[in-house]
């Protein structure tokens, strides 16, 4: 079960669970929250609170820690699992909890099963591991706020993975049925088969090529990317059908970049066919032929897609409304003479027409008012290609040194010298040795601060004390006369 163990779940009692639930509540505004916080939220007696809070830092779903000014209980990742657990548990979406069967960057994935016995697969969201902290730079969770939790930031990345995977399966598109979702898991459908990572051999490579292919372009004309669309996020089932998982990450086609993660997302597959099965096909969808079809990434409010822009889509929409109303209710569109032409209503309605076409007609506009800004950049990228290729440095299979004009070997030498290439690093030595002091002295305040972590509310109130006496020993000299 890796590194979660939910048979104290069965153990816990309604308290505990109002316990927990306090302290989730105290950490929106409070980074360590006091035990008379906890007690006040929990809605318990002062004396039952401080037992309860004991027991459950003894089995590591509280944490009691030492601030820069006061001490207080914080919720560790099991305690949240254990939340959740309990929500889901009581909706019946899950009946018993299995094994572990996947492991990412940001999640851990358990086989779960509901009260019908039928097998399904939950995800919860692990943000802060080492090899993925740089949250601010690749996701926008933290929009305005200049720090979160990661607890937070966790329950965040499940809602919007959720809100996707519901999208897509609603538009038929080849991903797991959502079943439900509480803080930071997402209960979803569990699919047979294999990562296409783990796949060797295929019958048709062509085949799925073309699949995976028109799968991202679909994506693309429903107004989103995926952002990570490689072999370790694709299922294929027994009869190689692709099955697309792992969405937090996905962007609007609005957004400043999306054009790099979408030929992204295409190298990635065209790399991979090439190294695994050896094929390699000229035929590769482009960021310029996608066509919108439809606003997926406004009805999610996907990452680049502001609230300024869906700002003005409403008021466009409005507007819309407004002078349908003034027509009689009548929904019209345009023919080759760009002349309104009535329609009858059992045709289309006119709430779903203005709705789709400000969406196009909004986002229309909004791209011709970035065509200057992208000219820039794409003059920016020409010129810095120039100068690299001006300070272009041969390599040794580029070099060709004539020897007719070379009378003695010190010649040669130092004429050599003026072609050879240097693989030492550019930093300086200095800069190195500065880094590696830093470091050490990085690791002992670290040390220093492990030791320095209270491991209860016992010791607050001796080091309460301690200070006390101090203060009584310092003041003695006051009173003497």
């Amino acid at each position: 079960m890796g590194k979660l163990d939910v048979s104290m779940l069965r153990y816990l009692t309604s308290e505990d669970i109002r316990v927990l639930t306090g302290i989730e509540m105290g950490m929106r505004n409070h980074e360590l929250v006091p035990s008379a916080l906890a007690a006040s939220l929990a809605n318990l007696n002062h004396g039952g609170v401080h037992k309860l809070l004991r027991e459950l830092c003894k089995h590591r779903l509280l944490t009691y820690e030492r601030g820069k000014k006061f001490d207080g209980y914080r919720l560790t990742n099991s305690g949240y699992d254990y939340l959740a657990l309990n929500s889901l548990c009581k909706r019946e979406v899950i009946e018993g909890f299995g094994n572990q069967i996947g492991v990412g960057k940001e999640s851990n994935i358990y086989l779960v099963v509901d009260k019908e016995g039928k097998e399904l697969c939950l995800k919860l969201h692990r943000l802060g591991r080492v090899c993925f902290r740089k949250v601010t730079e690749k996701r926008d969770y933290h929009k305005h706020r200049k720090s979160a939790s990661w607890l937070y930031l966790s329950r965040i990345s499940a809602t919007k993975e959720f809100a996707y995977m519901k999208a897509l399966y609603r538009r038929k598109f080849p991903v797991p049925k959502p079943i439900d979702y509480n803080r930071h898991c997402v209960v979803m459908e569990f699919v047979k088969g294999h990562l296409l990572n783990h796949i060797m051999d295929l019958e048709n490579v062509e085949r799925l090529y073309d699949k995976l292919m028109n799968i991202i372009v679909r994506l693309g004309n429903s107004g989103v990317i995926h952002g990570d669309f490689n072999e370790f996020n694709i299922i294929l089932t027994d009869k190689e059908e692709p099955i697309i998982i792992d969405f937090p990450q996905m962007v609007s086609t609005e957004h400043p970049d999306a054009e790099i993660f979408f030929n992204r997302d295409v190298t990635c597959i065209k790399n991979f066919f090439k190294k695994r099965f050896r094929y390699e096909s000229e035929l590769y969808p482009k960021f310029s032929d996608l066509q919108r079809t439809d606003s997926l990434d406004a009805e999610t409010l996907c990452s680049g897609f502001t609230k300024q822009m869906a700002k003005d889509l409403s008021e466009y929409d409005s507007r819309d409304k407004d002078s349908d109303e003034e027509s009689d209710g009548q929904p019209f569109e345009e023919d080759e003479n760009h002349q309104k032409v009535e329609m009858p209503n059992e045709t289309i309605s006119c709430e779903s027409y203005t709705s789709t076409d400000a969406i196009f007609q909004f986002l229309h506009t909004s791209n011709n008012k970035q065509l200057e800004n992208t000219n820039i950049v794409q003059k920016t990228k020409h010129i810095q290609e120039n100068v690299e290729s001006e300070n272009y440095i041969s390599t040794d299979a580029d070099i060709s040194i004539p020897c007719d004009n070379w009378s003695n070997p010190s010649d040669i030498s130092d004429r050599f010298d003026e072609f050879s290439i240097t693989s030492a690093t550019t930093i300086h030595p200095d800069d190195i040795k500065k880094r590696v002091k830093q470091q050490g002295r990085n690791k002992k305040r670290h040390a220093q601060r492990a030791k320095c972590v209270a491991k209860g509310e016992a010791s607050a109130v001796t080091r309460s004390r301690r200070e006390n006496m101090d203060n009584i020993k310092s003041s003695v000299g006051i009173w003497e006369f």
